[in-house]
């Protein structure tokens, strides 16, 4: 790790530093590098530890990470979530960032310093050509990227996760295992376990790869923005898009405006965007219809009425089409979320076996001519025909639940019935979710 003591050794002298600090081995490599030029470069650290509350060994792992920085001399900021909504991982992310940007303002701080590594790098690359992505988000993170008002900085980029492993021990530094890192159940998890060790067999330096070309798609996307933004000042005017000056841009363009605009509607939910949503609004710009509409994530529509297009909020209905990572609250005021057991066997649980279905799972509302086979049945039934034969009132039928997969294969209708992908308790599942009222359990 030399080589980045020497790269610390550049940062200004008499600066603030606020650092994320989980307690695993990465960031405690980092936060005790930190540690060996703090009186050399007269360096104030600030440790940023978050409490998820999402094992039962966070208490401890906060308590490892404050305990050594009182040995450090180093100032210790704890942060807890308590609860969550919504999406798990982005409510997290979420609340993480705003406490790293309070902090940074406490301690005029320009700097945060994440733990970040190569192969951090490569399974984000992987997650993303996987789930698909704009080119940017192809590129992952950067050795450093600019905020309006900070920089962050990932110093351990060209390093792999056994080389800050070794670090630790060889420092005997405490540090925290995340057991859940060990499940299959997660994207990121099996890419590490399975994908990672098939590239480095091939190329031991795979990760300085990987950051090569995340960096080439860099400058790429930075040329391709100053060509973009060109275009928009001509064709996106008043938010709505100019059909005849679009049509008279290149194929990437015409993409790439569609997905600012996307993003400008969407911003941290931009994940509910598929490539479907934007190969269905691209087509329908450049058809000849002269009125037509497509219906998006999170109730919002694409209109196209003669020479213009955008976007509005769907007040026809109330449709919906979201992915479940752990938790989501439904318009209903109903709750479906990922659970690690339970005795409840009714149509208010299922459990299913991934390794059968397209991931990820999507929660949506119907669709004409919804069909699903029911668990014990061997044929097709209409979704309609459930709801008359349940009694759901028809104003409930819109906005009910229906559980699919990836390629829209309906594998629950929550509350009402299981399907065929549901696996009893000594079958083979790996994953369980329960519908819920939201506040009871």
């Amino acid at each position: 790790m030399n080589d980045i003591l020497e790269k610390l050794k550049n940062l200004p002298n008499d600066i603030s530093i606020v650092i994320a600090v989980s307690g695993g081995p990465d960031s405690m490599a980092l936060l005790n590098l930190l540690n060996v030029i703090k009186k050399e470069k007269n360096i104030k650290i600030i440790c940023a530890h978050v409490n998820h509350n999402l094992r039962k060994e966070s208490k401890a792992e906060a308590k490892m990470v404050k305990d050594y920085c009182k040995q450090k001399s180093i100032i210790y900021e704890y942060m807890e979530i308590k609860e969550y909504k919504g999406n798990t991982e982005n409510y997290a992310r979420e609340k993480r960032y705003e406490f790293f940007e309070n902090l940074l303002k406490k301690y005029n701080s320009k700097y945060l310093f994440t733990a970040h590594h190569g192969d951090d790098l490569i399974e984000t690359v992987i997650m993303r050509l996987i789930r698909s992505s704009s080119l940017k988000g192809y590129s992952a993170f950067s050795e450093i990227t600019e905020k309006k008002d900070y920089k962050i900085y990932r110093p351990l980029i060209t390093k792999t996760k056994e080389e800050i492993f070794n670090y630790v021990k060889n420092n005997n530094l405490p540090y925290a295992i995340d057991k859940t890192n060990d499940s299959d159940f997660f994207t990121r998890n099996r890419i590490r376990k399975y994908i990672l060790p098939r590239l480095k067999e091939e190329n031991k330096n795979v990760h300085l790869k990987f950051l090569e070309f995340s960096k080439t798609l860099n400058e790429t996307e930075k040329y391709l923005k100053k060509q973009t933004e060109k275009a928009l000042s001509k064709i996106y005017i008043a938010k709505k898009i100019d059909i005849n000056s679009f049509k008279k841009e290149d194929l990437l363009v015409q993409k790439r405006i569609i997905h600012h605009i996307l993003n400008e509607t969407y911003k941290e939910n931009i994940t509910k965007i598929k490539d479907v949503h934007v190969n269905n609004i691209l087509s329908t710009v450049k058809n000849s219809t002269s009125n037509s509409k497509i219906n998006l994530p999170d109730n919002k529509i694409f209109i196209k009425s003669y020479n213009n297009a955008w976007i509005e909020e769907n007040k026809e209905t109330k449709n919906y089409d979201i992915i479940l990572n752990d938790i989501v609250e439904l318009p209903n005021g109903y709750i479906i979320e990922i659970i690690k057991e339970t005795e409840n066997n009714s149509n208010y649980v299922t459990k299913i076996n991934t390794q059968e279905i397209n991931m990820p799972i999507h929660i949506r509302t119907r669709k004409e001519g919804d069909k699903l086979t029911l668990k014990g049945l061997n044929k097709e039934k209409k979704l309609k025909d459930i709801f008359i034969d349940e009694k759901v009132p028809i104003e409930k039928r819109k906005t009910w639940p229906v559980v699919t997969d990836d390629k829209d294969n309906i594998i629950w209708l929550p509350g009402l019935k299981k399907t065929k992908f549901d696996r009893a308790k000594t079958k083979n599942y790996d994953i369980i979710i329960r519908y819920r009222k939201k506040g009871s359990l």
